[in-house]
């Protein structure tokens, strides 16, 4: 997926999309002769994304951080090393060695397993990914909605209440005590927080 970002003036939602395009939208709006203050928050964590506005806005376009290259697909070897080009056959998987520390009766029970250790600490650890999938995401979702809502609504009515209610996931809770803030505020921190998420092609809810 593409990352997100979202431009807000004080507590009015500007745009959400690229960062690129919230930017150009925060730019209209001070040429347009707003004094905001303007906050630009990356969807993924929550967080305000600092930005140098000073300059036109194709200067200010220019020095927009690059997005990260996607991660080279080439297989790896069991060290991290790009995997030479094989022939016809069963393809290698893409691993990467790291030190893991066990205790000796853990490394026992690792030996005893079909297919050896590594076979088995990535069968424990898909394992426990989807068991725990659904609680990881809750917790991230709140944690970045709440850095939204410390940043733009702190000062606003019933934001302990409603800060109460998305830690125990109670959305309609939440909505009931931030009925009087604005909408796009509103809608923003119960996408973020609230969201549903997908594991291994299902969707589940936030």
């Amino acid at each position: 997926m593409s990352p997100s970002y979202s431009s807000f003036q004080d507590d009015a939602l500007l745009a959400t999309g690229t960062l690129a395009a919230v930017t150009t939208e925060v730019m209209l709006a001070m040429d347009n002769g707003s004094h905001g203050p303007f906050f630009i928050f990356d969807d993924t964590t929550g967080r305000t994304v600092e930005l140098d506005l000073r300059g036109t806005l194709a200067e200010v376009l220019a020095r927009l951080p690059q997005p990260a290259p996607p991660p080279d697909e080439a297989p790896t070897t069991e060290a991290g090393e790009p995997d030479a080009p094989r022939g016809r056959g069963r393809p290698r998987l893409g691993v990467v060695a790291r030190e893991v520390t066990l205790l000796p009766r853990h490394w026992d029970w690792l030996a005893t397993q079909p297919g050896g250790a590594s076979v088995a600490l990535r069968r424990l650890v898909e394992t426990a990914r989807r068991t725990h999938a659904q609680k990881d995401h809750q917790r991230a979702a709140h944690e970045r909605a709440y850095h939204v809502m410390a940043s733009l609504a702190g000062n606003r009515a019933g934001f302990e209440e409603a800060s109460r209610a998305l830690f125990a996931n109670d959305q309609p809770r939440f909505e009931m005590h931030t009925t009087d803030w604005p909408a796009g505020l509103r809608g923003y921190l119960i996408r973020l927080g609230f969201a549903p998420f997908t594991v291994d092609n299902e969707t589940l809810p936030g």
